[in-house]
């Protein structure tokens, strides 16, 4: 009697369908875990972008505008006028100040706090970016340098103020300045990375709207461009 070859052919039946089950369920294994690994990084891609965007981004904090400039023939100089009109934490704007100057190249004397990048990259209330007080408005110009206070020392400034928060901690890191601009233990407690005296300046022409910004993780900038044509000769 010939032997059949039936059993022989179940067997490689079933090796075959184990096989297959097997290399799907590996498959399966590794696309699942392809899924998972591109998952997590696109969110960890999503996730430094924000930091990124966190670090590098900036706020607005006031505006000025030449709202006046005359020539004096007599002191051979440039008589100006600016409008400053300062802007507090949630962009809204606060009372304008003006002030006159003999010249147009004027400065802004400010405090400016940095704080950790660790409070900027997760977008902290309170420390999320770069705080500043403006303390003057000036204009050197050796025995007949000209000065305006924009907020007292040690108040707590208008344009940083952050709604619905509580203040103590403001009132504290303005209070303290001079302590943690030359105590590095002070500063390390409250998660300040540099504090300091800056003055950026320009000189501020008629036809130009100044935005003065505070950078995330830096200190303050002026930006110029020029007004937009339709508003130009107009008296509004």
């Amino acid at each position: 009697m010939e032997p059949t070859s039936k059993p022989n052919s179940t067997v490689s039946a079933k090796v075959t369908r184990i096989f297959n089950i097997a290399l799907m369920v590996v498959i399966a294994a590794i696309l699942l875990s392809s899924a998972v690994w591109i998952s997590r990084w696109l969110e960890e891609a999503r996730i430094l972008s924000k930091i990124v965007e966190r670090l590098s981004a900036d706020s607005r904090i006031a505006e000025v505008l030449v709202t006046k400039s005359e020539y004096d023939e007599l002191a051979q100089k440039v008589e100006t006028t600016i409008k400053f009109l300062e802007y507090d934490a949630a962009g809204n704007p606060l009372p304008a100040k003006y002030f006159t100057f003999r010249g147009n190249v004027i400065q802004f004397q400010s405090l400016v706090v940095r704080f950790e990048d660790k409070w900027v990259k997760k977008g902290d209330k309170l420390r999320g970016r770069s705080a500043y007080l403006f303390l003057k408005a000036f204009v050197l110009n050796g025995p007949e340098t000209q000065e305006f206070e924009i907020t007292p020392a040690r108040e707590i400034p208008a344009g940083y103020k952050v709604p619905q928060v509580n203040s103590e901690f403001e009132n504290k890191l303005w209070e303290n300045f001079w302590d943690y601009a030359l105590n590095p233990n002070a500063r390390k407690a409250e998660g300040i990375k540099n504090v300091q005296i800056e003055a950026p300046g320009s000189i501020f022409v008629p036809g130009t709207i100044y935005t003065l910004r505070i950078e995330h993780d830096g200190g303050i900038r002026i930006d110029s461009q020029p007004l937009p044509e339709i508003v130009k000769g107009e008296h509004l």
